[in-house]
């Protein structure tokens, strides 16, 4: 995905009642932070290893995140693809675009799954998305979507359950299962309960990543 180049968007500082704007509540889930965005580890994650790269700012979805900010943002998805290569599996992106968010502050989740089972000829997708631009464009145009980005290329989907609903089946639901002790999918609440030691362990190898990302530069 190449650099963006159009007008920013849905722009705010921050929001009392945003989960994702309130520092001190997310804290202890913070694993990087960036001039304009945060790594954090999921708070209910699906697998270890499950992180979200989230904007510092309040933005509704990344189709309003401004271009001003896609290559801090691409490096970051650089770095995760990099501690995912050295201790899980290749990274899947996933983004619900408003549609279906429980936190509505744009926010991308990452997957190690290695791979997911959607196969891009069956054309459920609206966009093959090539820059940030098109995802920009289409929120700008036609309102809500969700995004997934896996090895076959990077896809934006028109918000309906039907197609929502297929893509969790053959995108994340095997991928979480595949990589996770638990042969069924579980709640939000359950993840929560659940969650504590997968953050831990993956906090862990995310600093063992960053002491070896410092060495390699220097």
């Amino acid at each position: 995905m190449q650099y963006g180049s159009s007008a920013s968007l849905d722009i705010t500082e921050m929001r009392s009642d945003c989960a994702f704007c309130q520092r001190d509540g997310i804290a202890r889930y913070i694993l990087k932070e960036t001039p304009a965005f945060r790594i954090l580890a999921d708070h209910a994650p699906l697998v270890e290893g499950h992180l979200l790269i989230v904007p510092r700012n309040h933005y509704s979805c990344y189709g309003a995140v401004p271009p001003e900010l896609d290559e801090e943002l691409f490096a970051l998805k650089r770095e995760v693809r990099r501690f995912f290569a050295r201790f899980y599996a290749p990274a899947i992106f996933w983004e619900h675009g408003v549609f279906r968010q429980t936190v509505f502050h744009a926010h991308l989740h990452c997957f190690p799954f290695g791979a997911t089972e959607y196969n891009p000829a069956e054309a459920i997708h609206k966009l093959v998305v090539r820059s940030q631009d098109d995802i920009r464009e289409w929120y700008v145009s036609q309102g809500h979507y969700f995004y997934l980005e896996d090895t076959h290329g990077a896809f934006l989907f028109a918000a309906g359950m039907e197609h929502y609903l297929h893509v969790i089946q053959r995108a994340l639901r095997p991928g979480a299962i595949a990589h996770s002790a638990y042969k069924g999918w579980r709640t939000p609440q359950q993840r929560r309960e659940e969650g504590r030691p997968l953050i831990e362990s993956a906090a862990a190898r995310w600093r063992i990543f960053q002491q070896h990302e410092v060495n390699y530069a220097d």
